[in-house]
């Protein structure tokens, strides 16, 4: 098996000790994608859950790009929520950007998540070795 390590280009290496993401056997794992804005380090994460909500899909579609997959190679996804009363809101925000595509999906209320966020996202899609 060869493990291909995903790093997104012209962004700096993650701080922690992790991949963004890793491909293996035709799948790719990406590490938890909080709403950061991984080109501005230490900016924080913007306020409301619409800006953060945004900001992790722009950083869930850049490591997809980066592996040379999309959102329509998404087979899983898990959603870590701080404050379930967001739910609605990232639901509306995750059905616009997904579209008709309808992967597998597990939301988990959390406890406070690094950072402030309010939420994380990881998640499994497909990919080409």
């Amino acid at each position: 098996m060869v493990l291909r390590k995903i790093f997104l280009p012209d962004v700096p290496a993650p701080a922690g000790h992790y991949s963004p993401a890793v491909a293996a056997n035709g799948f790719l794992y990406i590490s938890g994608q909080l709403p950061l804005d991984p080109k501005s380090p230490g900016a924080g994460v913007p306020d409301g859950i619409d800006a953060q909500t945004e900001q992790v899909f722009a950083n869930l579609s850049a490591v997809l790009a980066a592996a040379g997959s999309t959102k329509e190679d998404l087979v899983k996804v898990t959603i870590y929520v701080n404050g379930i009363e967001h739910w609605d809101r990232i639901n509306a925000l995750y059905t616009a950007y997904m579209g008709d595509h309808r992967p597998a999906r597990a939301v988990v209320p959390t406890p406070p998540l690094h950072f402030g966020a309010l939420l994380e996202l990881e998640a499994v899609a497909l990919c080409a070795e």
